[in-house]
This record gives C-alpha cells, sequence and structure tokens, in this order.
C-alpha cells in the first residue's frame, strides 16, 4: 500500500509464501513500477521470516529504505492492517475460495474497487484514484453495480 495516496497493490496469491516467492513477488512489482520504483523511499514491512536479506536486497536496489516495525506492534502499520481487516471482512470471509486463481482474482477486483471507488476518511472521502481538483455534481438518476462477486454494491450516475 502506499501510505501517501492509499492506492492498494496485490502482488500475488498463495496458500503457503516462502521467502524466495516473497523476494520473488517484489522483483515483479518493482519491474512493473518501472521508473516509477524510484519515487518510493521508504518500505515498511514486518519482521516475518518471509523477508529475507535477499528481499530488503530487492528493495535496496531500487533505493528504497527498508524499516522494520517493532515486534508485535501492527499498530505502527496502520494503513496496511486496516486494508487487511477490510478485505476480509468485505471480501475473503465472505466467500468460499475454490482455488489460487479464485482468491487472486477476488483479491484484484477488491483492490480495483478499493482504489476507484471506497471513499477514505483520511482523503476527504474519496478514493485513492479520484481526482481531488474535481467536484462532483449532483446526479439525477443512481444505477447500482455489484462488485467483489457481488458482495458489494458500487452506485455511478446513471448513463
Amino acid at each position: 500500500m502506499e501510505v501517501r495516496t492509499r492506492t492498494v497493490h496485490i502482488l500475488g496469491v498463495t496458500a503457503h509464501p516462502t521467502a524466495p516467492w516473497a523476494t520473488q513477488q517484489a522483483r515483479q512489482f518493482l519491474w512493473r513500477l518501472g521508473d516509477r520504483a524510484r519515487e518510493f523511499i521508504h518500505l515498511i514491512r514486518d519482521r516475518d521470516a518471509k523477508f529475507t536479506a535477499a528481499f530488503d536486497a530487492v528493495c535496496a536496489s531500487e533505493g528504497t529504505t527498508v524499516v522494520k516495525i517493532p515486534p508485535r506492534s501492527p499498530n505502527c502499520n496502520p494503513h496496511a492492517e486496516r486494508f487487511i481487516r477490510s478485505a476480509r471482512e468485505e471480501c475473503t470471509d465472505r466467500v468460499l475460495l475454490l482455488d489460487r486463481g479464485h482468491a487472486e482474482k477476488s483479491l484484484h477486483d477488491y483492490a480495483h474497487h478499493f482504489n476507484s471507488h471506497r471513499p477514505h476518511q483520511g482523503s476527504n472521502q474519496l478514493a485513492p484514484n479520484d481526482d481531488p481538483n474535481v467536484i462532483p455534481l449532483p446526479t439525477v438518476r443512481t444505477e447500482r453495480r455489484q462488485a467483489v462477486a457481488g458482495f458489494i454494491n458500487e452506485y455511478h450516475p446513471a448513463s
């Protein structure tokens, strides 16, 4: 999660994460970001054993400083903890996930909803991808669309 914008990136899904898997996910994420990877100054992470020196080295190769939160201190990374809680309550706890592909699609759908539609208190009730310079005009008619396998409703102006 980008703390400044609250934008969430789903890197990968697996039932049994390992240190090499986490390191590969970091490599792929930095590759996807391209030149934008240099904008990230710090990476805040917990002290899980799957985050090894190799993981830290991948981040350091792009000039990102890895900051470890103190042991048993989830309040030191509240934005990520809140996203995980929201994703569980609003998405994964409400559906029987069939396989890795189903879990990945559900989480990607939820991340899209979180980044594009879900209002955030810390950003003046705007979603991370909303333009703060645009003033929404009241609409006459609203259309409801289901998202995240029908568990969440999104409301848009009717066309």
